[in-house]
């Protein structure tokens, strides 16, 4: 095409039409689905099928209170949501807003949307570049570290391709743009961020409760309904049977619990410069075993240093370093010339050479150079840049070739300097620049190994690179081959994955998630963020890009990777008190509907009313998200949800309450000849008082005494028992009680409490539950 005149308008508006405007489509859901959704799941499925038998029988107070329940939940999950399209608006921000685009041979100011293949545009210094180009006329030094990763920056002339999200931080160049919109490298990313999504842990969770609770109690309603059938018991009674028996198989506050526990933790890892942006990745941090750590700004600093000076006979360090500054920018964005600064300030001789003139970086030549004067007022010549071209304009010398190959080989940037006459120049030595490994990243590898967490690096840098920082920071095993990953790669295989573009650490991440691991995802750039967003805990580090911290589950505000510890322990700390609440949410589901079943077999009626056990489910299962406070010891290894294992703890703990409370109903109807109203009111306290002493047998791995419980949760507990004694003693929604036999009741209860601890231990022991 004709490069000097560009695109004509009609050209221009048919490939507009053709191929669609430089965006990234904008699916974010409106409030009203996302409100909506949270009324469609398991837990609100049963509240709403409980609201409508209530509001049938005509029992709308208690079809209000439920609708309460419901409502409460679906607003906890609406507010504490995380931002699930937050990702998407910083990739659009990321395309410059404007370009300079020549139309009809003239140059003008375009909305960067308006960009279509052919286009011919302008690249300047501090342009960020808003299509993928390939350029035509002239040099620039481009920063394409948010998409490859690579920090050190490359130098581009005509026929070079970049990518939209490039960063120009020298020259000027024209380009033809070949790609827009989803169809750049850029735009794929985007792509890749809204394909990316794996289902959560504490999604799975849920429904496995619920799943597995639904299946046992449906059971347990069938065979009720079927036995009072069998009784004839009038339709009615049949009727509030079954809406008590569904009442009392739901875990309503379940998905309460799980969102206020992580807010708890999310809050504690604010204290510590961690920010969750979304709260399952708190409760998924307890899960890694496995860390895919990026290199670039990650497990280093992202900023180029002089590692290794090598002189040549005749030269030392601080000469070299002098002469090569001189023969540099004395101020500027160029890395390469800062870090030479830098280091040579560090080593200042008194002697160099005065600068008579400066000639910067020529990407075409590949140096850059400077006439100097010394002290004699001779005029001498320094040039700086690759190895090859320098050593070609100075006198031969096998040991700079010696030297450039060793430091090549170790995967370090080598410049050489040479200096002298015209014409007979002599080599200074060799300057090795590279990007160092954090202070602290060595010895957070080594602490996430003792947590039972495999760091592997995943980065777009080159093999030999990225090998030298893995030895660095303790990242001992083989280097994956370039090329495409396989898909039943294991994380065991390879400590790093280098050459790897960003659908490859997406895929990688996806094919470790395939063979059952919970993947943790450390990264920096926009290259990272599909696989920050398909890990189930993605991290950005604080120097990280704005689309990374979106598509990012944990933000690390303060600089270090100490954080990544931080939210492992933190991570387990709320792992312990959701399967605490958990396992006693399911003995106290399973235990109600088996007492509803024997109670009905004891006194041929319902021994619960509806209206009770609404007032169960209030001040047990919310009062008992109390238990996100409490204090646990974290696992030492990663967590997981065995929840087959948890429902049999759970059945353990339900029986050894049913078996206390039948014993109690027993001597309430046999002994002390209770009436069935006032049977209806101990069974009620019978319920709370054996609900809280489960909740203080399980919330423990050990004996119940072995951890203090917080302070939220006394605080509930007396609060629990105070509201059911003073309703059962004053006859409020039930039968009065007499209050001695109140609290005989809540006596027994703890006795209970203690003899089922005694029992709990080496059935936890054999369910490995820790």
């Amino acid at each position: 095409m004709n490069t000097k005149a560009g695109l004509t308008s009609e050209e221009a508006a048919s490939r507009l039409e053709q191929f669609g405007p430089n965006a990234v489509p904008d699916t974010t859901p409106a409030p009203i689905r996302r409100v909506l959704e949270k009324f469609w799941a398991p837990v609100p499925w049963m509240l709403e099928a409980a609201i409508v038998l209530q509001a049938a029988l005509g029992e709308y107070v208690e079809a209000t209170i439920i609708f309460g329940l419901l409502a409460f939940n679906a607003a906890l999950g609406y507010f504490q949501e995380g931002r699930a399209q937050a990702t998407l608006a910083a990739l659009k921000s990321r395309l410059a807003m404007n370009a300079t685009i020549r139309r009809a041979g003239v140059w003008t100011d375009l909305p960067a949307t308006n960009l279509v293949p052919g286009d011919v545009v302008k690249l300047s210094l501090g342009t960020v570049v808003a299509a993928d180009v390939r350029l035509v006329e002239g040099s620039i030094l481009l920063d394409q570290s948010m998409l490859t990763g690579e920090s050190i920056p490359v130098e581009a002339g005509p026929g070079f391709q970049t990518f939209a999200g490039a960063l120009v931080q020298r020259g000027e160049a024209i380009a033809e743009v070949t790609a827009t919109g989803t169809r750049t490298k850029f735009g794929r990313t985007a792509e890749l961020v809204l394909s990316a999504h794996v289902v959560s842990t504490q999604q799975k969770a849920v429904m496995r409760v619920v799943r597995n609770l639904a299946m046992f109690n449906g059971s347990l309603i069938v065979v009720l309904v079927a036995y009072a059938w069998f009784r004839a018991m009038p339709g009615s009674e049949i009727i509030s049977l079954v809406l008590t028996a569904v009442l009392a198989s739901i875990p309503v506050a379940l998905p309460a619990t799980f969102t206020l526990a992580a807010a708890i933790g999310a809050r504690a890892l604010g204290r510590l410069g961690v920010l969750p942006t979304r709260l399952s990745a708190v409760d998924e941090a307890a899960s890694i075993d496995v860390l895919c750590a990026d290199k670039t700004g990650t497990l280093t600093a992202n900023a180029l240093k002089v590692t290794t000076v090598r002189p040549l006979t005749g030269f030392d360090e601080s000469h070299t370093l002098g002469f090569a500054a001189l023969a540099g920018s004395d101020a500027g964005p160029d890395p390469v010339d800062a870090a030479i600064r830098t280091a040579a300030k560090l080593h200042e001789v008194a002697d160099l050479p005065k600068l008579v003139t400066f000639v910067p970086f020529d990407p075409g030549t590949k140096m850059s150079e400077a006439t100097v004067r010394d002290a004699s007022g001779a005029q001498l010549k320094i040039v700086k840049g690759a190895f090859t071209v320098v050593a070609g304009l100075s006198e031969p010398s096998p040991e700079a070739s010696q030297a450039a190959d060793e430091l090549e080989a170790q995967g370090f940037r080598v410049l050489a300097v040479a200096i002298g006459p015209p014409g007979a120049l002599r080599l200074a030595g060799m300057i090795a620049l590279s990007d160092p490994p954090r202070a602290d990243s060595a010895a957070l590898i080594a602490e996430l190994r003792t947590l039972g967490v495999r760091t592997v690096m995943v980065t777009g840098d080159a093999p030999a690179t990225a090998s030298i920082v893995a030895r660095a920071v303790g990242l001992d095993g083989a280097v994956c081959p370039s090329g495409s990953i396989k898909e039943d790669v294991r994380p065991q295989d390879f400590a790093v994955f280098a050459s790897v573009l960003p659908e490859g650490k997406y895929r990688l991440v996806e094919a470790f998630q395939k063979q059952g691991h919970a993947v943790g995802m450390c990264g920096d750039g926009a290259n990272d963020a599909p696989a920050l967003r398909q890990a189930q805990m993605g991290i950005a580090v604080s120097t990280a890009t704005d689309v990374a911290k979106s598509a990012a589950g944990i933000v690390l505000t303060t600089s270090g990777l100490g954080g990544i510890v931080a939210t492992v322990k933190e991570g387990r700390v709320t792992f312990q008190r959701i399967m605490t609440y958990t396992l006693n949410s399911v003995s106290k589901k399973v235990v109600q509907v088996l007492f509803l079943a024997v109670g009905l077999i004891m006194t041929e009626h319902a021994i619960l009313t509806p209206m009770l056990m609404v007032i169960v489910m209030i001040t047990g299962d919310f009062l008992g998200m109390s238990l996100t406070t409490d204090n646990v010891r974290p696992s030492p290894q990663p967590n997981s949800w065995r929840i087959g294992r948890l429902t049999i703890a759970g059945i353990f703990t339900g029986i050894a309450e049913l078996v206390f409370c039948c014993i109690v109903l027993a001597m309430g109807k046999f002994v002390m000849r209770l009436e069935i109203d006032v049977l209806r009111t101990l069974a009620f306290v019978l319920i709370v008082f054996g609900n809280q002493a489960t909740t203080y047998v399980v919330r423990g791995r050990g004996w119940l005494w072995s951890t203090r419980p917080s302070t939220w949760l006394v605080v509930s507990s007396v609060a629990d028992v105070l509201i059911a004694s003073t309703l059962a003693s004053f006859g409020i929604f039930m039968t009065a009680l007499p209050v001695a036999v109140v609290v005989g009741t809540l006596a027994a209860s703890i006795v209970f409490a203690f003899v089922v601890d005694a029992a709990k231990r080496p059935v936890f022991r054999r369910l490995d539950i820790v």
